[in-house]
């Protein structure tokens, strides 16, 4: 190189990208938001990707709320969307140079592997490397679906996507295996294994962080490994993503009084519960956040995973509110318009509750999701293809 010559910049290091899936309730949001703080502990700058069939995302609120560099990717899942993907890589890099991506997908997908991961390393080897994808499950409808236990579960085609997610898995996440004793975890252990031998399957806890350290570890030191994708059949996928209705919506809240936000969630969220029994509904996921327009970024969150779960606070407001914006996001097995009646009918009664309450949509939508046409398919890994 000459004097006068201008030094080649250094190449940056590839980022490392972090898929953590699972069906809608195994607590995704929360195991994501765990990784992001230890990896943000440990110097590393971390940048996270939401995605849904629809907008107006409690996942996307919630991580925000946390301080952590959040895009989200609505309107349909990775594998149909990724090149907005790689846009909202693009994005979060010009703002704030993630050194690690973490993803997570819609819980209704599957074959990620051939749709995703496959073409990230074929087309943007250079750019990332890729940890082991991880499949999380909620041990309760785990047990059920598998048949250990007795209690609701979903419709055949519904349960294929559910079972190909675990496929197509190369860590296995038993998460919230707090609930479980050690013989109803071991019967669990052991349905697994006997359906899907040879699965490396973890066990946490992401709320209390029992046992993360070592999923952690493989997250951020093992490899995603080569080899062939799974076979899908794409019409059942379709057919069983069509069974499940669809819910988001905004709704801005207004007391002449000091409202207690935790208490309005949880009468809310039962009275939904209750409704959706009525009909019936076998409920995949109801969560909903309270944002106080005065709140500096304070968040109440509540879920309800299964038709006979007490809803959960997971996130407890500081203070009363006598404003703010409620986001509800509803998944389960139903048709959408029955989800729509039923969570307006909620919304009524529930703030006929509150004197004074005056609780106003602003934006409703309602659907079932589109047959699932992704955008590249590899069937083999980058290393193994020709």
């Amino acid at each position: 190189m000459t004097p006068n010559a201008s030094p080649t910049p250094p190449t940056a290091a590839p980022a490392r990208y972090i898929m953590i899936g699972g069906f809608l309730g195994a607590g995704k949001t929360t195991a994501v938001g765990r990784l992001a703080a230890e990896l943000t502990r440990q110097g590393l700058r971390v940048g996270l990707i939401t995605n849904d069939q629809g907008r107006n995302l409690v996942d996307t609120a919630l991580l925000r709320s946390q301080g952590f560099a959040t895009e989200e990717i609505p309107g349909g899942c990775f594998c149909c969307r990724f090149n907005s993907l790689v846009e909202a890589a693009q994005k979060l890099t010009a703002q704030t140079r993630p050194e690690v991506f973490i993803a997570e997908p819609v819980g209704s997908c599957t074959d990620l592997v051939a749709t995703v991961t496959y073409p990230l390393r074929r087309l943007y080897g250079a750019d990332f490397t890729i940890a082991p994808v991880s499949v999380l499950l909620d041990p309760v409808r785990a047990l059920r679906v598998f048949g250990v236990e007795a209690g609701g579960s979903f419709s055949d085609k519904v349960l294929y996507i559910y079972h190909k997610q675990i496929e197509e898995a190369d860590l296995v996440v038993i998460s919230k295996a707090d609930l479980l004793d050690e013989a109803r975890l071991a019967q669990l252990r052991a349905a697994i294994a006997a359906r899907y031998p040879g699965k490396e399957i973890l066990a946490v806890a992401p709320r209390s962080g029992v046992n993360l350290a070592p999923w952690f570890a493989r997250l951020q030191s093992g490899e995603q490994p080569a080899g062939h994708a799974m076979a899908v059949d794409y019409e059942v996928y379709a057919e069983g993503e069509a069974l499940l209705g669809w819910l988001n919506c905004t709704v801005q809240l207004h007391s002449p009084t000091a409202l207690d936000g935790d208490t309005f969630l949880q009468a809310f969220a039962r009275r939904v519960q209750a409704g959706l029994a009525a009909l019936p509904a076998e409920v995949a996921h109801l969560k909903m956040t309270l944002s106080p327009d005065d709140g500096l970024g304070e968040i109440g969150v509540v879920n309800l995973v299964r038709n006979d779960f007490v809803p959960e606070l997971s996130l407890r407001l500081e203070a009363p509110v006598t404003s703010g914006q409620l986001i509800v996001n509803l998944r389960a097995e139903a048709a959408p318009d029955q989800l729509a009646a039923a969570v307006r009918e909620a919304l009524a009664a529930t703030a006929q509750a509150f004197p004074g309450l005056t609780a106003v949509p602003e934006h409703l939508e309602h659907f079932r999701p589109g047959k699932p046409t992704p955008t590249h398919r590899f069937t083999e890994s980058s290393a193994n293809a020709a």
